[in-house]
């Protein structure tokens, strides 16, 4: 009988092996495999930032709510004693962020085609670094041309409520109070700037959520490539 075991334990450390070199190949995770799923945990940050985003005060009503810079402050801190002036500085806060949220809606497409033409000079740095270096990459990488996609659309967007029509009512009357330096901020431009910088915080937030919870890494490739960063 042990003559039995020792002549299949041959045959039983070969089908070990086999199965252990079967298991590593399965559980091998390629630089290809790497950038597909930070591509792929991305795209899943940039759906959920926009459906977060462009609901009805997606901006206005959270910690992205967007302010109105330094600038045109001094303008309706000056305002709010005139008639017809009082609440220009909340009015201008609603409309603006109005238009973010409007334009947030249509910048799902601009981000994907951003993140889809991407190529990662060092994929497995970047899955084994800071727990936003995808959003930072991308941010680093696709900042510019997403701008310059974006900047039009809320353009539009700010147009659709009209806060470019009221801005230019509340300076001309702020350049109208004597000795006061005449001022008239660029709003279309700080509005693109900062609602750029919500989509990308909250890009930054879901990365942070499937690098340290499993349970958000809903596909097998997310799965496959984070487990390599726990």
């Amino acid at each position: 009988m042990k003559k039995i075991y020792l002549f299949l334990l041959p045959l039983f450390l070969v089908s070990c092996t086999e199965l252990k070199n079967a298991m590593d190949t399965l559980n091998t995770v390629t630089n290809t495999d790497i950038a597909n799923g930070l591509k792929q945990a991305l795209n899943f940050g940039v759906d959920d930032s926009v459906k977060f985003l462009s609901r009805e005060n997606g901006y206005y009503a959270s910690a992205y709510k967007i302010l109105l810079p330094e600038e045109a402050r001094k303008v309706t801190e000056k305002l709010k004693f005139i008639p017809g002036f009082q609440n220009v500085e909340e009015e201008l806060i609603k409309r603006l962020n109005k238009g973010a949220e409007d334009a947030a809606s249509k910048a799902g497409p601009i981000f994907f085609s951003a993140i889809k033409s991407m190529s990662f000079d060092d994929a497995m740095n970047i899955l084994m670094g800071p727990k936003d270096a995808a959003t930072t990459y991308l941010n680093n990488k696709t900042y510019n041309g997403l701008y310059s996609e974006f900047s039009p659309i809320i353009d539009q967007s700010l147009d659709k409520f009209s806060v470019q029509e009221y801005w230019t009512k509340a300076v001309n009357q702020y350049n109208r109070i004597p000795f006061i330096t005449k001022v008239n901020p660029d709003l279309k431009d700080y509005v693109a700037t900062e609602a750029l910088r919500g989509l990308f915080s909250l890009v930054a937030k879901k990365e942070l959520g499937i690098r340290e919870d499993v349970s958000q890494r809903s596909t097998d490739l997310l799965k496959k490539v984070f487990a390599k960063q726990d």
